[in-house]
């Protein structure tokens, strides 16, 4: 296997991205569209947040609407924002780190994804489901 890959061969780079002037419905449909578990908050480029699906399980029963289901119940979508939701200690990485030294850090903090910086601006994004498609590729 090879020892020094950086984490932009297999970062995505079409990354869906989530303003603080956003609400949670339009969270909702992302996540639900995209078929995606994880969404950068940004200003311009500058990443300032993560909102998950698991964040808005918490708050909701988004799981039980149906994927096809235009209508959604945003009740308690209106009782917060996404600032009050996402997650703003964040732990990023540059597209140079190595495949092994982001897939030692999501194992060691437990994260799911992680955000691609060139500095503090936002490049990409990397997770577990990708680290296991590089792994998959080796074999």
């Amino acid at each position: 296997m090879k020892q020094h890959v950086p984490v932009a061969s297999i970062m995505s780079t079409n990354v869906v991205k989530l303003n603080l002037s956003d609400d949670l419905t339009k969270a909702e449909i992302l996540f639900k569209k995209n078929h995606i578990r994880h969404i950068p908050v940004v200003e311009g480029d500058r990443i300032i947040g993560m909102l998950s699906l698991t964040d808005l399980l918490r708050i909701s029963f988004v799981d039980a609407v149906d994927d096809d289901e235009s209508d959604v119940d945003t009740t308690v979508y209106n009782i917060f924002t996404i600032e009050q939701v996402m997650a703003k200690k964040l732990v990023t990485v540059s597209p140079q780190t190595t495949i092994k030294e982001t897939a030692q850090i999501l194992a060691a903090r437990e994260f799911h994804a992680l955000p691609v910086c060139d500095g503090d601006l936002l490049v990409g994004i990397v997770t577990t489901t990708d680290l296991i498609r590089y792994l998959i590729d080796q074999y």
